[in-house]
């Protein structure tokens, strides 16, 4: 017991979580904790917050018992990294993936077809458009997902208007059903 005692003596606080689905936790000393999963994101926000609000799902509760000084106490983690202690590290390095649809994986085909036939000039931006098509084409044939990045990436260099493939009715096209998989 005395041995207990002088082990806890300065170790901090503990985590406390009230619903946890995913994700890396760790206590003490020289607590690290990390996550490395692949999220695949199936449905969109709107969908998910209708099958939650049909379960009858809310946001957790923090657990009533409050962790001790240096302590974490989480509601509901879902994913991520959660470290408490003396040489407490957590790394998230997970990755979302959405699965490609056949509209996108059409519409990025037909603007890779076109962008040999745009005039180029240094600093268009033509270049960094088609290495984002390039390797989201690859990866879609590959596993029919997407990382969310990615997407993110590319939409943004086709609706911001810094690129001379934006103007094109297939990078609108790119853009658009992006974006309906990122809602």
């Amino acid at each position: 017991m005395t041995e207990q005692k002088k082990d806890d003596k300065g170790a901090g606080g503990g985590i406390a979580i009230g619903r946890m689905t995913g994700g890396a936790v760790a206590a003490g000393e020289r607590a690290q904790a990390e996550n490395r999963a692949e999220r695949a994101q199936a449905e969109n926000r709107a969908e998910r917050a209708r099958r939650d609000d049909r379960a009858g799902a809310g946001l957790a509760r923090v657990p009533a018992e409050t962790p001790r000084d240096g302590g974490i106490a989480v509601g509901e983690l879902s994913g991520g990294a959660v470290a408490a202690g003396r040489e407490a590290r957590a790394v998230d390095s997970s990755r979302d993936v959405l699965a490609v649809t056949p509209e996108l994986l059409e519409a990025v085909t037909a603007l890779r077809g076109q962008l040999p036939l745009l005039v180029r000039s240094e600093g268009d931006g033509v270049d960094a458009v088609g290495d984002e098509l390039a390797g989201l084409e690859a990866e879609a044939r590959r596993t029919g997902r997407t990382q969310r990045g990615r997407l993110v990436r590319l939409r943004a260099l086709l609706s911001s208007g810094a690129t001379a493939v934006g103007g094109l009715a297939s990078a609108a096209a790119v853009a658009e059903a992006a974006g309906r998989l990122l809602a």
